[in-house]
């Protein structure tokens, strides 16, 4: 049939009257009651049976059901729960299935609520699933019940559907006023009209005596019972803090508010029930700007605090008082929703389109735009911070909980928060929007995709949180700042106890100490011995220091990574004390020459050297990894005063993926040394393992540190390439680069994302001194953080006593095939290589507990 038809309802006058229901209406029927949605749906249900349509009555609700069992009637259950993604896609599927000119009646949209907690998600419901419906030319009737909705949500059904009905009753009439009748019209359409259930009469309301009667049954029936324009969400919460307020149990409620607020994870719920007050559960939603959870970040952030103040109340005193806001996740899909590309949505999370549609999709993120509701509540946030710098920072439902960590791939943004209003609103969506499309970045979907996440719901929540630290000078940033683990999953020292946890400290903002940045070090600090270091002198202290430190810098209003000299006038002596150390050997050698200079260089010694401080961070990682019964991971910050008083800021917390090998490795001590391509002690990081290789890639040092800078990021492409092509194919296989693998700086390596190796069984980075390549792993990084949890081996090949053998002109022997797998990168092919090793015996051995590691011909 054609779009527009005329159908019949099964209620001949009503036809007469709305010009007929039509192949495409969607019919929103707003009752009081679903006995008088029934009224009306029995009559069009029995039409459309006996017209032979295609009748199907999707299930989901937990009211009693609308229709009975009968022939021509196709019932479909959908489950109805939490997951909102899933629900919606799996209706799609139905109706795609089911296709042009089928006839449907929904359950109650009401009960969306229930599941969604918000009227929020309905909405969003039914402006994605009412257009799929009017393209496929269906008629479908919803019930929704009056006075359980807010304004804004009855708007967005209005607004999409075709017909929206209000129905009335008493004792006597059933009341009918239609609300919208979309393309079409009379005179008398839109005025109350009065049916006759038992004989079908269907009239309008003419006369003054039967209009009173009508307005009578309005204002008995509560038709402005939405007039508060509160969402089902609010009204929970409000009606919970009442029942506190009078000294009720709110138990239950709380255990709700977590369940629909705080996070999904079954372990962090346990925890959070256990620790929140009503009080801190009242203090989230303040400051909470939309609807659903706050996400895995936030979660961890709050819960890591709250076991402190439990746990350590003395301790809890040093704590910074947070200040961060939350947007809800809710607000992710809300604004696919109104931006009017939910279908892209639909698409790109299918298996076919996983990948391929992800750089549309992200784009699509980059350029939408938020409703004035939304900007109204982002300008009371911007009023609350001042024009203090402030971070929008991933927060998605699955980010920080138990086995996926979801370590840097997803945006954090800085944003100065400085300027007009106008300025900062546009910075400020600029920055969720931007953190909005690192959901679809490659490394996030390569991440979901090897989890098996591909299925769940990815709702982004967001993290708003004050930028904690001082000026100096046209910069800002904290003292210090950092990571720490309650174990440390790499021993960087002898005789170092890894139970006892470690912090990587930097001067500035943390960024510096979860990225692998351009010739600098933090500190890496065992908590069972602070000042224990590998450099036997100052100059190697130097060496390894910290050369760069990250500041907003509130002239630019940019995040600047600067040297120490450009902030170092503005330091004042009290934290000059903290955070820097004089380089003494290479001052003495200077002394000698007859010059007097003062050489420091960043090592924040001085805070290591608080005693206390280093015992306050060991027993924070302690207790929360006692409360988490697993190794925790915490981002903090740190500022003192001129006076020496100091704050802690804890910003993130999240179970921390570790290796534990129980694997006994026995690597053979009989190969011939012509048959070993390398062997190292003490500079690998991974299970024990004895492994076939199949590939080994190898990138060679001089070659590539002679290629033109601008190209080099293009190795890094030709390495991703090969990494892809060889995606699920089972294949075992060797990357090895000069310099740092993971970097951003092509000239310390090869600058890869994790997504370009992630196929890989074992990575080696390569010294070379003649050209200024040195490996480093940079423990605890998220570089760091994605190896473990991949479980690929890391090997650094030195230039010194930890390298026993090295030996790359053992590959020359087999098939290049690098043409035949990156052609387009043909050009490079004397620079990188792919070595097909299916057909040697060519083995990679890596006994953890011993540290030694063995990649070899044998046989």
């Amino acid at each position: 049939m054609a779009a527009f038809d005329r159908v019949c309802s099964g209620i001949m006058q009503m036809d007469k009257a709305f010009d007929n229901i039509r192949l495409g209406d969607n019919v929103v029927w707003r009752v009081d009651d679903l006995e008088e949605f029934k009224l009306f749906v029995q009559p069009y249900v029995k039409q459309a049976i006996d017209d032979k349509r295609n009748l199907i009555y999707i299930r989901f609700a937990s009211h009693e059901p609308l229709l009975e069992e009968q022939e021509g009637l196709k019932i479909v259950h959908v489950e109805l729960n939490h997951r909102f993604e899933n629900f919606t896609v799996e209706i799609h599927e139905i109706i795609s299935k089911e296709g042009r000119d089928a006839f449907y009646v929904f359950d109650c949209l009401s009960d969306l609520q229930t599941a969604w907690a918000t009227d929020l998600m309905m909405g969003n419901f039914f402006q994605v699933t009412c257009p799929y419906l009017f393209i496929l030319d269906t008629v479908a009737f919803f019930p929704l019940i009056r006075g359980k909705h807010s304004f804004q949500a009855i708007a967005k059904i209005r607004d999409t559907t075709q017909l929206f009905l209000d129905v009335y009753s008493d004792k006597k009439n059933i009341y009918v006023r239609p609300d919208k009748v979309w393309n079409r019209y009379s005179e008398v359409m839109f005025l109350p009209h009065i049916y006759n259930p038992e004989n079908g009469d269907f009239y309008p309301i003419l006369d003054g005596v039967m209009a009173s009667h009508f307005y009578q049954v309005l204002g008995k029936n509560g038709s402005m019972t939405d007039s508060d324009n509160m969402d089902s969400w609010d009204r929970f919460f409000n009606i919970t803090r009442v029942m506190h307020e009078a000294g009720a149990d709110v138990s239950d409620n709380c255990g709700r508010m977590c369940n629909i607020m705080m996070t999904r994870d079954k372990k962090l719920r346990s925890m959070v029930k256990e620790l929140f007050t009503p009080e801190d559960y009242f203090s989230v939603k303040e400051r909470m700007i939309g609807t659903g959870m706050i996400g895995g970040k936030a979660c961890g952030m709050l819960l890591a605090r709250k076991i402190i103040e439990h746990r350590m109340p003395e301790t809890f005193e040093y704590l910074e008082p947070h200040d961060s806001f939350y947007i809800g996740s809710d607000v992710f899909y809300t604004y696919i929703v109104e931006n009017k590309f939910w279908d892209l949505r639909i698409r790109q999370r299918t298996k076919e389109e996983f990948f391929s549609l992800a750089d549309e999709f992200a784009e699509r993120l980059l350029k939408g735009s938020f409703s004035r509701e939304m900007e109204e509540q982002f300008v009371k946030l911007l009023e609350y911070y001042g024009q203090d710098p402030i971070i929008v920072r991933s927060s998605s439902i699955l980010e920080d909980g138990f086995g996926n960590a979801f370590a840097g791939k997803y945006e954090s943004v800085f944003c100065s928060n400085s300027g007009s209003m106008e300025q900062r609103i546009e910075e400020l969506e600029n920055a969720i929007r931007t953190v909005y499309a690192s959901t679809m970045s490659r490394s996030a979907l390569d991440y979901r995709s090897r989890r098996g996440l591909q299925e769940r719901d990815e709702q982004m929540a967001l993290l708003v949180q004050r930028v904690s630290g001082s000026y100096y000078g046209e910069f800002y940033m904290p003292c210090a700042a950092g990571v720490g683990y309650s174990y440390s999953p790499y021993k960087f020292m002898e005789s170092l106890d890894q139970s006892a946890g470690m912090l990587r400290l930097v001067m500035g903002l943390g960024t510096s100490a979860v990225d692998r940045t351009e010739g600098s070090y933090p500190r890496l600090v065992s908590l069972d011995k602070p000042l224990a270091t590998n450099a036997r002198n100052s100059i190697e202290k130097h060496q390894y220091s910290q050369r760069k430190l990250e500041v907003m810098n509130r002239a630019s209003r940019k995040l600047e990574r600067i040297s120490l000299d450009d902030i170092e006038k503005y330091i004042p002596f009290s934290l000059r004390r903290l955070l820097l150390e004089h380089d003494i050997d290479t001052e003495r050698m200077f002394r000698d020459r007859g010059e007097d200079r003062d050489i420091e260089f960043i090592s924040c010694l001085g805070i290591v050297r608080k005693d206390v401080l280093m015992e306050q961070m060991k027993e924070i990682l302690h207790v929360i990894q006692e409360e988490y019964q697993y190794p925790v991971d915490i981002e903090f910050t740190m500022n003192f005063s001129e006076g020496g008083d100091y704050v802690i800021n804890i910003l993130q917390c999240r179970p921390l993926q570790v290796f534990k090998d129980t694997e006994n490795m026995e690597i053979p001590t009989d190969i011939a040394v012509e048959n070993v391509l390398y062997e190292c002690r003490n500079s690998a990081m991974g299970l024990s393992r004895a492994e076939k290789l199949d590939r080994i890639v190898y990138v060679d040092p001089v070659k590539y540190y002679s290629m033109p800078y601008q190209d080099k990021n293009k190795i890094a492409r030709a390495i991703g390439h090969i990494n892809w092509e060889m995606r699920g194919k089972g294949k075992h296989m060797l990357l090895m680069v000069p310099g740092r693998v993971g970097t951003t700086s092509p000239e310390l390596g090869v600058p890869t994302s994790f997504a370009d190796i992630s196929e890989f069984d074992a990575v080696c980075e390569i010294a070379d001194s003649k050209v200024g390549y040195n490996p480093e792993l940079s423990y605890g990084s998220h570089f760091f953080q994605d190896l473990v949890e991949a479980g690929i081996l890391y090997t650094a090949i030195f230039e010194n006593g930890k390298t026993l053998a090295f030996e790359p002109s053992l590959l020359e022997k087999y098939e290049n095939e690098f043409t035949d797998q990156a052609s387009e990168y043909y050009e490079f092919r004397d620079i990188i290589a792919s070595y097909d090793v299916s057909g040697a015996k060519i083995y990679i051995y890596h006994d953890m507990n011993k540290e030694h590691t063995l990649c070899a011909r044998i046989g």
